[in-house]
């Protein structure tokens, strides 16, 4: 698979990675170990070097990340995040510089390796001067545990204000062609920056697949139950842009989800979407995606298509997205 560069730091990745969250947290049941680690190693043998998890995915999920890629360790670039109270984004934020330590720590034992290749902050916490923060990533980055230093859903302020102190390589945020927010402010400020970009839910939390629509039943426990765009009327009016990507696909002899990826892919050659699945037919689909070539006739097309469909349903319930906003 094509390597990309995130931004101007030097760290190298597939142009497609791997978000491991939804193997063990948020979307509902809980794959088997033995699958998940299946699961990671054939996105190895597929191209795949770039990884990505969270201590607020839970033990098991930086635990089977590990596991999977101790046979590969110097071949692949892991991320994983810190940033909430006790790892549990609903007791709120903490990136106290003594928290952000123990947390590196516990990741380092947990996965089994003796550095992480880039450490991100989940969410800004508003009581702790991002100056502190990148201070304390800054200060890992010496010891040697941690390579680079990685925000997520920040914005231009906040990442202004970090980059000044520890360089950072890359931000991820959600983007995909039914949210396109960071193209307002984030994208412009990370190309000045030499900031990489890593879009997580490039797929819209699987609604750009095409296979949900509104009589679609989630697990009690997965989190889209709790998303206003997921509610049956918001996915039956939203289906009007997977329809129109289906038309796009068709004429390519893609899929859906592969026409999404490309337009990301052919935005900024410093951008690397880590879809993620639990499925190995919906990884090799995924990763088939880096090689759909989609020339400016094909985005123009896009674009106008997208134009056409005004999305319904807010990204967040009011709560989450007032944790965001702080």
């Amino acid at each position: 698979m094509e390597k990309r560069q995130l931004g101007t730091s030097g760290l190298e990745v597939s142009a497609l990675g791997l978000g491991c969250m939804g193997l063990s947290f948020g979307y509902g049941a809980v794959t088997a170990s033995d699958e998940a680690v299946n699961l990671i190693r054939t996105a190895v043998d597929r191209g795949v070097t770039f990884f990505d998890t969270a201590e607020a995915y839970g033990e098991l999920n930086e635990t089977l990340v590990g596991q999977a890629l101790a046979p590969v360790r110097s071949q692949v670039v892991i991320a994983t995040k810190f940033g909430f109270r006790e790892g549990k984004p609903q007791l709120g934020m903490d990136s106290r510089p003594e928290r952000i330590r123990a947390v590196l720590e516990q990741s380092l034992r947990r996965m089994k390796t003796d550095y992480i290749d880039l450490f991100y902050q989940h969410r800004v916490d508003p009581s702790v001067p991002m100056e502190d923060v990148a201070g304390a990533v800054q200060d890992l980055i010496r010891e040697g545990k941690v390579r680079h230093f990685g925000l997520s859903e920040a914005g231009a302020q906040a990442i202004r204000r970090a980059h000044a102190v520890q360089p950072v390589a890359a931000l991820q945020s959600e983007y995909s062609l039914w949210w396109r927010e960071p193209e307002q402010s984030v994208l412009p400020t990370l190309e000045e920056l030499g900031i990489g970009f890593v879009p997580f839910s490039p797929l819209g939390k699987g609604f750009l697949t095409g296979k949900i629509d509104e009589n679609t039943q989630f697990d009690p426990t997965d989190f889209r139950n709790t998303v206003p765009r997921f509610s049956p009327e918001a996915r039956k009016a939203n289906l009007a842009l997977v329809e129109l990507l289906g038309t796009i696909a068709a004429a390519k002899q893609v899929t859906p989800a592969q026409i999404a990826l490309a337009w990301l892919l052919a935005q900024k050659p410093w951008i690397a979407p880590i879809p993620g699945t639990t499925k190995l037919h919906r990884l090799e689909e995924n990763i088939g995606a880096a090689a759909v070539p989609l020339t400016a006739d094909d985005l123009q097309r896009i674009e106008q298509a997208v134009a056409r469909v005004e999305i319904q349903g807010a990204r967040y319930s009011a709560q989450s997205q007032q944790a965001i906003n702080r």
